[in-house]
């Protein structure tokens, strides 16, 4: 199997009314998890990793292991850099492997944000490597990533913003957030934004940052055995799949895999206090990380047998 990037992803993506699932890994069980879901399902996917992921992991460990993963699995993937902070960063992973990028320059004024953006855009398809940016500003945090605001995406800003750097898919704001802790309130997502955009820029695979659902039954677990995750909220799932059969072609999740793999090991370690094997209690959190990839096909993304 090989390392692919998004372009022919995305186009099945858009006529097929369904969105990839992109999963933050760090470690082996994690992707192992993620590509034994996608395997069973027959499903595209991207495996991503932040900066600070890839600081911990190693970049060359971490694109030889996700390759040997993938071929060992049977799964053609898109490698992709979450929340890429400079071009510097970008470089970095396309010269050593990654099939895809993003530039996160939404924190940037409008001006430096397109700059940034076409110089990443100009290496990156020279290097047959896609590139996501972002417009607007997610609130929240997680991983490097943090803001205590919000700002929506301008639809008339989104077709000026593709057309100048060519950029390959385009993460907006709609009203996800990143992190566990997503709304006090019940959560909204603007669907005319989507909307609005979507008739701007028809056929444009959009990205939506922040979508994990935060499974209120994981919580619990979580919680049951030791922790201490108090008022943790997520997208409803309807709204995530109601995204994925429009114009949303990538969402992105990484809260719900922590949880799931936090909680199973916690249950695990506290059935199990004689246990000291460190495979038991990672295979129990990566057969977890499986399971809610399985299901988020399922019921979110609709991307069973997409490959």
């Amino acid at each position: 199997m090989s390392l692919i990037n998004t372009k022919k992803m995305f186009e099945k993506a858009y006529k097929g009314g369904y969105s990839i699932g992109a999963f933050n890994i760090s470690d082996l069980e994690q992707l192992q998890g993620v590509l034994r879901a996608c395997k069973e399902k027959n499903s595209a996917v991207i495996i991503q990793a932040s900066k600070s992921a890839i600081e911990y992991a190693g970049i060359n460990t971490l694109v030889a292991m996700v390759k040997a993963a993938s071929d060992e699995i049977g799964v053609d993937c898109a490698l992709h850099l979450d929340h890429g902070p400079n071009f510097e960063m970008a470089k970095k992973c396309i010269d050593a492997g990654f099939t895809s990028v993003m530039i996160d320059g939404s924190h940037l004024d409008y001006e430096e944000n397109v700059a940034i953006t076409k110089e990443v855009v100009e290496y990156a398809h020279s290097k047959n490597v896609s590139v996501e940016a972002e417009l607007g500003v997610l609130a929240g945090t997680e991983d490097d990533v943090t803001s205590d605001v919000h700002k929506f995406t301008d639809p008339d800003q989104a077709v000026d913003f593709v057309n100048r750097t060519g950029v390959d898919s385009l993460a907006i704001a709609i009203g996800t957030s990143h992190g566990a802790f997503k709304f006090k309130g019940e959560a909204k997502l603007r669907f005319d934004i989507l909307e609005s955009i979507q008739a701007k820029l028809p056929n444009y695979p959009i990205v939506l940052h922040g979508a994990s659902a935060v499974d209120q039954e994981i919580v619990a677990t979580a919680n049951k055995f030791g922790g201490d995750i108090a008022g943790a909220k997520g997208i409803p799932v309807e709204m995530l799949r109601k995204a994925s059969s429009m114009a949303v072609c990538k969402i992105n999740m990484d809260t719900d895999l922590r949880l799931a793999m936090t909680a199973s090991m916690r249950k695990f370690m506290a059935e199990n206090p004689s246990q000291f094997d460190p495979r038991k209690y990672l295979g129990a959190g990566r057969d977890a990380i499986q399971a809610v990839v399985s299901e988020k096909i399922d019921i979110v993304l609709g991307s069973k047998d997409s490959l």
